[in-house]
C-alpha cells in the first residue's frame, strides 16, 4: 500500500504496527480509518527486527467493510472502544488473538472463525445479528456486558453460536440479547456464566441451547429471560444454576429441559416461573425448587432424579404431580416416592403411594372405582393397615353389644358350647379362623342380617388388608 495515500490517523496505526505498539485515538476529534488499511495490516503488514508486530487500535471510527474472510492474521488484533460502519466479515478467517472490547458495530459475520487464543466481545453493542455459527475459540469467550440486538420481528438470531467449540469458559455475566440467542450443539470444555443476563424474545425463544454440552456448570444466577429457555438434550455434569432467575413466557413453554442430563438443577429462591415447564425424560442427580417456583403445567414423565430440595412435605410436593397435561403420569410418583425414602421419611412415602392409588382410581371404570373407594375407606390401599383394626374393632363392639343382649338360640340344645359374644362375632369377622361358635348357634331377623354383613364386612377387609400388604412387600 502507498503511504501517501494514508491519512494523518492512518499513518500513526501503520507505523506503530510494527512494534505493536498502541494508537489510542479516545479524547481526539473523530478520527477514521479504513477497513481496507487495516485489513492490509493484518494481512502482510511491515516488520521490524526484534519486534512483535500487532494491530492495538483504540478509539477509531472504521470505514469500509472490514473483509477478512479465509485470511490467515498471525499477529494480535486489538480494536477496542472502536465505530464500525459495516458488518465485519470474519468468516473462516483465523486470528491468534481477537480483541473487539467496548465496540459498536453493525453486526458481525464471523462463522467458522477460527480463534488460537481468547477471543473478547466485552461491552460490545451489536445493532444488528452477529454470526458465529461453527466458530472455534481454543481459549475463551467473553462476551461480558455486551449487548446484541435485531429489529423487532426480524427471523435472524441476534447471536448464534451454534455448533460453536469454546475451549475453556464462555463469560457472559450481564450480557443483554433483545433477540434469540442460538447456542444449540456448541460445545463448552469449561463453564457457562450468564449471571444476570437479560434475554428478550417474548412470545418466541430467547435462549436456543438444544444439545448444548458445558464441561462443568452453567451458571444463570438471577437471569430474567422473557421468552422460551430451551435446554433439551443439553449436558451440564456439574451445576446448572437459576437461582434467583425470572422465566417467563406465559402463553408457551418458559423452560424445557426434555431429556437433558444435568447434576444439579438449581432454581432456588426464583420468582415464580410464567409458562409451562418440560422436565420429561430428563436426569437430574439433584432437584432443588420449591413447589411454588412451579407453574400451573408441568411434565414429568419420564423424569429421573437422585435427591430433591429443599425438604418439604408430601403434602406440598403432591399438588405439583396433578398439573402434568398429560394427566396421571405413575413414574412421577414413583420418583418422589423414591425421594422420599432416601432420605428417610418412610410417612411421606406413604403419602405419596397413597395419592398414586387415589389417581389411579379416577382412570379406572365404575366398578374399578367403586373397588377403589372401598379400599380407600377400609384400610388406605393399605397403606394405612391401623384403620382396618379400628373397623374390626368398631365392628366387634356392634356385634359383641348386639348379641350379648340377644342371645341366638343354639342350633342343639343338647350340643352347644357356652355362647360368648365376643367370640362369635369374632368367628363372623374372621373368615379364616374359627372358635366354635358360629356354627353353634343361629340368630334370628334382623340379628341374622347382621352377621350376615358381619362376614361380608370381614371378607372385606381381610381382603384388602391382604392386598395392601401384598402391594407393601413387592415395593421392598
Amino acid at each position: 500500500m502507498d503511504l501517501n495515500d494514508l491519512t494523518p490517523a492512518e499513518l500513526r496505526v501503520w507505523e506503530a504496527y510494527p512494534t505493536g505498539a498502541a494508537v489510542d485515538f479516545r479524547g481526539d476529534a473523530e478520527q477514521a480509518v479504513r477497513a481496507s488499511v487495516l485489513r492490509a495490516l493484518m494481512l502482510n503488514g511491515p516488520r521490524q527486527d526484534g519486534e512483535i508486530p500487532g494491530l492495538k487500535v483504540a478509539g477509531a471510527r472504521i470505514t469500509g467493510v472490514l473483509d477478512m474472510q479465509y485470511g490467515d492474521v498471525a499477529t494480535y488484533v486489538r480494536l477496542s472502544q472502536c465505530r464500525f460502519d459495516e458488518v465485519p466479515r470474519l468468516y473462516g478467517c483465523r486470528f491468534r488473538q481477537l480483541n473487539l472490547s467496548g465496540s459498536e458495530l453493525p453486526g458481525l459475520d464471523a462463522a467458522t472463525l477460527r480463534v488460537e487464543g481468547v477471543l473478547r466481545l466485552t461491552g460490545c453493542r451489536f445493532a444488528g445479528a452477529v454470526t458465529l455459527g461453527g466458530a472455534q475459540v481454543a481459549g475463551a469467550l467473553f462476551m461480558d456486558r455486551a449487548e446484541f440486538g435485531v429489529p423487532e420481528g426480524s427471523a435472524e438470531p441476534a447471536l448464534r453460536l451454534n455448533h460453536a467449540g469454546i475451549g475453556e469458559d464462555l463469560v457472559a455475566p450481564g450480557v443483554r440479547v433483545r433477540g434469540r440467542m442460538v447456542i444449540n450443539d456448541a460445545s463448552v470444555v469449561a463453564s457457562v456464566n450468564l449471571d444476570d443476563a437479560r434475554l428478550e424474545n417474548p412470545g418466541g425463544t430467547a435462549l436456543d441451547a438444544e444439545t448444548l454440552s458445558v464441561g462443568t456448570d452453567l451458571h444463570a444466577m438471577r437471569l430474567t429471560a422473557l421468552g422460551r429457555v430451551d435446554l433439551r438434550g443439553a449436558r451440564v455434569p456439574g451445576q446448572l444454576n437459576l437461582a434467583y432467575a425470572r422465566l417467563a413466557n406465559p402463553d408457551g413453554v418458559a423452560l424445557r429441559a426434555s431429556s437433558a442430563v444435568v447434576g444439579e438443577l438449581w432454581l432456588r429462591a426464583a420468582e415464580p416461573v410464567e409458562g409451562t415447564v418440560n422436565l420429561r425424560r430428563a436426569q437430574i442427580e439433584l432437584l432443588h425448587v420449591a413447589p411454588e417456583t412451579l407453574p400451573s403445567e408441568v411434565r414429568l414423565d419420564g423424569l429421573t432424579y437422585g435427591s430433591l430440595a429443599p425438604h418439604v412435605t408430601a403434602e406440598r410436593r403432591l399438588p405439583l404431580l396433578e398439573r402434568d397435561p398429560d394427566g396421571y403420569v405413575p413414574y412421577a410418583y414413583e420418583q418422589l416416592t423414591a425421594s422420599y425414602r432416601r432420605v428417610g421419611d418412610d410417612y411421606a412415602a406413604r403419602l405419596v403411594q397413597l395419592a398414586k392409588q387415589r389417581r389411579l382410581r379416577t382412570t379406572r371404570a365404575w366398578h374399578g372405582r367403586l373397588w377403589g373407594y372401598l379400599q380407600d375407606v377400609t384400610v388406605g390401599y393399605g397403606f394405612r393397615p391401623l384403620r382396618a383394626l379400628a373397623w374390626l374393632l368398631s365392628l366387634l363392639a356392634v356385634g359383641s353389644i348386639a348379641y350379648a343382649l340377644h342371645e341366638p338360640p343354639p342350633l342343639k340344645a343338647s350340643e352347644h358350647p357356652d355362647f360368648n359374644p365376643v367370640f362369635f362375632t369374632l368367628d363372623l369377622l374372621l373368615p379364616v379362623i374359627s372358635f366354635g361358635q358360629d356354627g353353634a348357634f343361629a340368630p334370628k331377623g334382623g340379628y341374622q342380617a347382621l352377621s350376615y354383613a358381619l362376614i361380608i364386612t370381614g371378607w372385606i377387609l381381610t381382603t384388602t388388608v391382604i392386598t395392601g400388604i401384598t402391594r407393601t412387600v413387592s415395593r421392598q
